[in-house]
C-alpha cells in the first residue's frame, strides 16, 4: 500500500488536492494511507519513519514566502528516501529547469493553473506510477515487510543483517549501504522471508552475504566490516546454509 505526504501551506490549497486525492480514490478503487497534509516542512520531515518506492511526496516550492524552500525539503526527502517518488505541485512554473540542479529526481512538476481537468489527471497519472512501481518492485528480487505500523522495501542482496533496536517495538536493519529502523519484532522479520536465518536471539542474518563466520569467537562477519553475534546453538545451522 502506498502513502502520500503533501507538503503546503495554504489552506485552500491543502483542501483542493486532498479532495482530488480522495475523489481519485473513490472513483479508481484505489487504497492507499493518506493523503497526510502538513503546512511546515519539518513536520513533514519528522513524519517520514519509512522509505521505499511505495512512498509519493507531493511539494509545493514556495514554503512561508521562501521561493525555494520546497526544493530544499524534496533534497532531504531523497537524502532520507532514495526510491521515494517526487511531485512539485506550484504556481512557480519558472523553477521547472531549477530543479535539476537539485537533483531531487522529480516525478513531474504540476503548475496549480492548469484547467482542473488536466490538473486532476496529473496527480492520478502520478498515483498510478507510484503503485505500479510499487508492484515492479515487489516482482523483483525484493524484501517486502508490511504491518499496519511498517512498510518497507529493500533489494534482497543488500541486506546484511537485523537486529534488535534499543527502542522497544523496533528492529533495525542493516544493508550494504544503509542503516534503517522501523516498527517490528525480530520474530516477525524471521518468518518474512525464508532465505534468512535467525542466528541469535537479537539477530537475524541473509547468510548469502555472509563473508566470514568465527566459529571461536561466535561472530559473523559481513561484506565492509560490519558483524553480528551467533549463538552456540545456531552455530551448525548457519554453517549449513553458508556452504
Amino acid at each position: 500500500m502506498i502513502s502520500i505526504f503533501v507538503l503546503e501551506d495554504e489552506f485552500l490549497q491543502q483542501s483542493r488536492i486532498e479532495k482530488v486525492i480522495s475523489e481519485i480514490a473513490l472513483r479508481r478503487s484505489w487504497k492507499f494511507k493518506g493523503p497526510e497534509i502538513f503546512g511546515k516542512p519539518s513536520q513533514l520531515i519528522n513524519a517520514i519513519v519509512e522509505r521505499g518506492s511505495h512512498q509519493l511526496f507531493f511539494l509545493d516550492i514556495e514554503i512561508k514566502g521562501e521561493e525555494k524552500k520546497g526544493l530544499d525539503i524534496a533534497r532531504q526527502i531523497r537524502d532520507k528516501d532514495p526510491h521515494a517518488t517526487i511531485v512539485f505541485v506550484t504556481t512557480h512554473s519558472e523553477f521547472m529547469p531549477v530543479t535539476f540542479k537539485y537533483k531531487v529526481a522529480a516525478l513531474d512538476f504540476i503548475d496549480k493553473a492548469l484547467e482542473n481537468t488536466q490538473f486532476v489527471g496529473r496527480i492520478e497519472s502520478a498515483i498510478e506510477y507510484t503503485l505500479e512501481k510499487v508492484g515492479m518492485s515487489v516482482a523483483q528480487d525484493a524484501f517486502k515487510f508490511e504491518t499496519s505500523l511498517s512498510q518497507v522495501q529493500v533489494p534482497f542482496n543488500k541486506i546484511l543483517y537485523f537486529e534488535t533496536s534499543p527502542t522497544v517495538h523496533k528492529v533495525i536493519l542493516h544493508t550494504i549501504d544503509e542503516r534503517l529502523e522501523f516498527y517490528a519484532s525480530i520474530s516477525e522479520i524471521e518468518k518474512a522471508d525464508e532465505r534468512l536465518y535467525r542466528c541469535h536471539k537479537s539477530f537475524v542474518v541473509n547468510p548469502g552475504n555472509i563473508e566470514n563466520l568465527d566459529k571461536e569467537r561466535k561472530i559473523v562477519y559481513f561484506n565492509g566490516g560490519k558483524n553480528c553475534f551467533v549463538s552456540r546453538a545456531k552455530m551448525k545451522g548457519l554453517k549449513e546454509r553458508i556452504q
